[in-house]
């Protein structure tokens, strides 16, 4: 996969567009003016932008995804991990509990995810 990146901002209006595509550019604007209180032009600059990171397609006034939001967000955190972690998802996930508690529903749905992992 491509080294796809988009900032916070950039982030939500992605959402918007992965949330109801394909979706026509005016409603696009329209939607992004009233989540984001964007301009048209930001709109169109912000969409143009992530088209040419082959992340989203504008075929004539319909615009669509190429890369689904699962597969862009996965690929971030493997990013995520792989820089700041060196790759090691124990060393991630130890990390990110010694701050936060998981609740016994986060760690029973951990552990199906583990369960489901190994059986394939």
């Amino acid at each position: 996969m491509n080294d796809y990146q988009m900032g916070v901002v950039e982030s939500r209006f992605a959402d918007i567009i992965w949330d109801n595509e394909p979706i026509p550019s005016p409603e696009l604007a329209k939607r992004s003016q009233e989540i984001l209180n964007w301009k048209k032009s930001t709109t169109y600059t912000v969409l143009k932008r992530l088209c040419e990171k082959g992340i989203f397609q504008n075929n004539k006034g319909i615009v669509i995804s190429l890369v689904s939001k699962e597969d862009f967000y996965s690929a971030q955190s493997e990013k995520f991990v792989k820089e700041t972690f060196n790759g090691s998802l124990p060393a991630f996930f130890a990390a990110f509990t010694l701050r936060k508690n998981l609740s016994s529903e986060e760690i029973s749905e951990l552990r199906k995810m583990l369960d489901n992992y190994e059986e394939v």
